[in-house]
């Protein structure tokens, strides 16, 4: 059965930095995407970063460029959010997620989705 499990979250003041990681199982034959997607409350759930496990292709949600980056360890079979210089509206539960496709996930969102972990609580205070 495949397990994401994220870790790393907390509350930090605005223009500091998290690193987020997510634990993919060894055994995920549909992860080919793993992307990282957040919920505030009262909002929709969006994609804000992505990364192609075969070749580290990257893509970020414009709010976060510049600001968040994503990352992978093959040999760890984990996947990392680096989030600097961070603002109250970054304040959500994130979540890792994983897919056959990035462009799929980017375009349909959730729907696209294979598997989630928990989520992760983020907090930033002004």
């Amino acid at each position: 059965q495949v397990h994401l499990v994220e870790s790393g979250g907390g509350s930090v003041q605005a223009g500091g930095s998290l690193r987020l990681s997510c634990a993919v199982s060894e055994y995920c034959y549909s992860c080919n995407c793993v992307g990282w997607f957040r919920q505030a409350p009262g909002k929709e759930r969006e994609g804000v970063a992505y990364i192609y496990r075969s070749d580290g292709g990257t893509y970020y949600v414009d709010s976060v460029k510049g600001r968040f980056t994503i990352s992978q360890d093959n040999a760890e079979n984990a996947v990392y959010l680096q989030m600097n210089s961070l603002k109250p509206e970054d304040t959500a539960m994130y979540y890792c997620a994983a897919g056959l496709s990035c462009r799929a996930m980017r375009v349909g969102g959730g729907s696209r989705v294979n598997y989630w972990g928990q989520g992760t609580q983020v907090t930033v205070s002004s």
